[in-house]
């Protein structure tokens, strides 16, 4: 991808003068319409019709847009054979010749290879006005424009030059020239194209000072490991009505980045055919003052260059040419480096990386000092992520500089380092109260959020590799705020945002530290955070809006709307209710793990499935096992239904068989065929709060432990759910039931606590069972021979019947929803109590 952030090259070659155009695109796509604008143009100025127009059979050019405009212009399009290069000899020619000369140019002074399309455009300038046509005895140039070129004004592409300094920043005393890489010729006006290797741009200037023999490499040359050169060219005949053979339009695309191949370059929104030939042609002066260049040159897509009807005498290229072409393509920006040279390929990285240190400037993180005798100096690495929508596309680049904390010494670098973050749980409560109240929630993060924590320990660390200050490349850093990677980052960060939150009114919660309220007469705002995501949503617009401009005059915040996307989990607001699910992160489960082709199953696991320890099966890769195992886990955050299956699987990560693989790839194939699930939150006219437990008694064959699951409702929606084994065994199925009873209780009284910072009170919370005997045991302290030797931990659950926290309800087996949680059940009733846990599939 080239500075500009074109990926493909668009060549159009005149078949009678030879005379080349050159136009670089996004996408493909973009084709058809640069065609449409050149030819307009072309037709207008030269006064001539095409007549012809070849290329191969991409479908760039062979659609029914190409086939509308054909029939409109009376074109007649050509197609070159399959696999017939050799009849695509104009444009195959020229492309090489491009390419070649733009090879050459860009090694001669080992210029930045991201700076191929100024090569290639140069390149092509330089074609249409030095190469004679040798049957015409002319010049490209001359053949189309009608007149001698002047050259005079020619330079050596990528010598050293210097340019006049025009800011109005430049005191009296500061150097009035910039130093920079002479990379071409201005299409806009007459000025020469130079790249500032210090500031990364380029810029055009009349005000030039060359020094041609400078046999010196660029600055970057060493370091920078560019894209090679990839041609794609599209080729044009044009010729006079009635006068010249027909027009032929060639056109493969080929993949390369923004400047890879040069010829006339044109702005994307400006076909200009005349442009790039005359700027420098008249006898005046080199042009005018600094401005910002201008994106003439244009990409084309990789496509085989063999879609032109052409003299099959000539020789050309074949298509091998192209197979070792694509070992010279380049990383785009949807990749994530591995490192620092990789990242310093791609434009989009440099930026991200230059963005990265001028937070670090803003929110003044450092100083560059000397390191003081006996200080010990932390190391620094860049790290590269590509940050998602909901669907899975890159949004954009982030560059991150860490430290490398690992080396950090207790009590010297630092001393606490726990810092609290939003359990899902509270995430899903948010969701369902907002439901309910139907209110619209919103998320926003904050810009490299680390550096905003101040730090109290001296902290000293490297300077970034391929930042070091030329002038001081013995200094460090001293850190004044947090860098991330250092193990009291966090913990700084979370201190920094409540000690501002508390400032500002609001009050933090009780039991979840994560969220803080604030209250204005009836209506209530609330926050949730989780390190530098933000969400937050009030019953007062209003309040929500006077947050948002809140946190942006202290932090720099990336505003990013409504709630969409968050922690992996795809939300959906609609106007009766709230729709969570993970289907993007389903499908890519579907395709990592190879069940892409496997019948898809009703349930996740079979009623009759045994699965134990199978100490005889035969051994599989733990590594794969565990993969698998922990991609579901993370699943389960908006799949409850497959919550028993997964955590049965679990208990064999330490030493899993073939079994057990076949155990998870049956869950896997399970999700397939319900990839879409998810769980919706519907608006309930009582936002009550409700559990349900139940215990599988002695489901474990080989330790007979029993299985407890539970779940738990906010307003009808379901916000938490478990399945675990419990740590004992369990004399009775009483036992068993109680225990699980147990468990839920305290989860509910973690929400219970929770939600009194929401405004709502709880009183006895009922807690569905379907065992009686473990109701009347939490209700009478009786002690027998089948109670008293249960732990006395088991009885907290009595404690809180008696204070009226919670109760044991009972319900029929039928409708205990928590059965789902403790065994597999038979498609039915798995279907049955999947719906009443309130998953479904939503239609767009």
């Amino acid at each position: 991808m080239s500075l500009s952030k074109k990926r493909y090259v668009y060549v159009v070659v005149d078949d009678y003068s030879r005379f080349t155009w050159v136009f670089f695109l996004a996408h493909k796509e973009e084709a058809f319409d640069y065609f449409v604008k050149f030819s307009n143009r072309v037709e207008n100025e030269k006064g001539l019709k095409i007549s012809r127009i070849r290329s191969d059979h991409g479908r760039e050019f062979e659609n029914a847009k190409f086939d509308e405009l054909c029939i409109e212009k009376e074109y007649k399009q050509e197609f070159s054979a399959p696999r017939t290069p050799q009849q695509n000899g104009v444009v195959e020619r020229k492309n090489r010749t491009l390419q070649e000369l733009a090879r050459t140019m860009l090694h001669e002074f080992a210029v930045p290879k991201f700076l191929w399309a100024e090569a290639v455009n140069t390149a092509c300038h330089v074609v249409n006005r030095a190469c004679i046509r040798s049957k015409l005895k002319k010049t490209p140039f001359e053949l189309w424009v009608g007149r001698t070129p002047n050259i005079s004004y020619f330079r050596v592409f990528g010598s050293k030059c210097f340019v006049l300094d025009e800011s109005p920043k430049v005191t009296k005393f500061d150097a009035k020239s910039l130093t920079g890489i002479f990379v071409g010729y201005s299409n806009t006006s007459k000025a020469y194209r130079v790249y500032l290797p210090t500031s990364r741009v380029v810029i055009e200037s009349i005000n030039v000072k060359f020094n041609e023999n400078a046999n010196e490499k660029t600055e970057e040359g060493n370091s920078i490991v560019g894209i090679q050169d990839v041609a794609t060219t599209q080729e044009i005949e044009f010729q006079p009505k009635d006068e010249l053979p027909p027009v032929i339009i060639e056109e493969p695309l080929n993949r390369v980045d923004d400047n890879l191949i040069g010829g006339e370059n044109h702005e994307e929104n400006t076909i200009d055919t005349t442009q790039d030939e005359t700027p420098h042609d008249e006898h005046q002066p080199m042009p005018q003052p600094v401005h910002e260049p201008l994106e003439v040159l244009r990409e084309v897509s990789s496509h085989p260059l063999s879609n032109v009807i052409g003299d099959p005498r000539e020789g050309v290229r074949t298509r091998s040419g192209l197979n070792q072409m694509v070992g010279h393509c380049a990383f785009v920006s949807q990749l994530e480096p591995k490192s620092f040279k990789e990242a310093n390929v791609d434009p989009n990285w440099i930026v991200a990386m230059q963005e990265e240190l001028n937070q670090f400037e803003r929110n003044q993180v450092w100083e560059l000092v000397s390191l003081p005798s006996g200080k010990q100096v932390i190391g620094t690495k860049w790290v590269y992520r590509n940050k998602l929508d909901e669907l899975g596309n890159v949004v954009r680049n982030k560059a991150r500089l860490v430290a490398q904390g690992f080396k950090q010494q207790e009590g010297i670098d630092f001393e606490e380092t726990f810092a609290p973050v939003a359990r899902l749980e509270s995430i899903r409560m948010l969701l369902a109260y907002a439901s309910n109240k139907g209110f619209t929630l919103f998320q926003m993060d904050v810009k490299s959020a680390f550096l905003n924590g101040w730090i109290d320990e001296e902290v000293y660390v490297q300077q970034p590799p391929g930042f070091v200050d030329h002038f001081n490349p013995d200094h460090v850093f001293k850190l004044h705020k947090a860098l991330y990677g250092l193990k009291q980052a966090p913990r700084a960060w979370y201190g920094r945002l409540c000690t501002f939150l508390l400032d500002n009114g609001f009050i933090r919660g009780k039991m979840d530290t994560t969220l803080f309220t604030k209250k204005r007469d009836d209506h209530l705002l609330l926050v949730q955070i989780y390190v530098d995501d933000i969400i937050f949503g009030s019953t007062n617009a209003t309040l929500a809006q006077e947050f948002s401009t809140l946190m942006s005059s202290e932090f720099e915040m990336s505003m990013m709307g409504e709630l969409n996307f968050f922690l992996g989990l795809q939300i959906k607001q609609l106007q009766d209710g709230i729709f969570i699910s993970q289907t993007k992160y389903a499908k890519e489960l579907i395709k990592k793990f190879g069940v892409e082709d496997s019948k898809s199953l009703d349930t996740p696991m079979g009623k009759s499935a045994n699965i134990d320890a199978d100490e005889k099966g035969k051994p599989m890769d733990i590594t794969l096992y565990r993969g698998i195992i922990g991609s579901l886990l993370y699943l389960t955050a908006s799949r409850p239904d497959i919550m028993y299956a997964v955590c049965l699987c679990a208990r064999y990560q330490a030493n899993p068989k073939e079994s057990h693989h076949k155990a998870v790839k049956r869950i896997l194939r399970y999700v397939k065929g319900t990839q879409n699930l998810g769980l919706w939150y519907g608006k309930q006219t009582e936002l009550d709060l409700v559990g349900y437990t139940d215990a599988d008694f002695a489901g474990d064959r080989m330790d007979r432990k029993s299985t407890s699951g539970t779940c738990q409702f906010l307003g009808g929606s379901l916000v938490s759910w478990s399945s675990r084994k419990q740590t004992s065994v369990a004399l009775s199925t009483a036992e068993a039931e109680y225990v699980a009873a147990g468990s839920c209780c305290t989860q509910l009284l973690w929400m219970m606590q929770t939600l009194r910072d929401y405004e709502l009170e709880f009183q006895k919370v009922p807690i569905s069972c379907d065992n009686t005997s473990a109701i009347l045991i939490s209700k009478n302290p009786v002690l027998h021979s089948r109670t008293k030797h249960i732990e006395i931990r088991h009885h907290f659950i009595r404690d809180h019947v008696e204070k009226g926290d919670v109760e044991l309800v009972h319900v029929d087996t039928k409708e205990q929803i928590a059965d789902i949680f403790t065994k597999p059940l038979p498609t039915q009733q798995h279907l049955e109590l999947r719906f009443k846990l309130g998953m479904l599939e939503l239609k767009d």
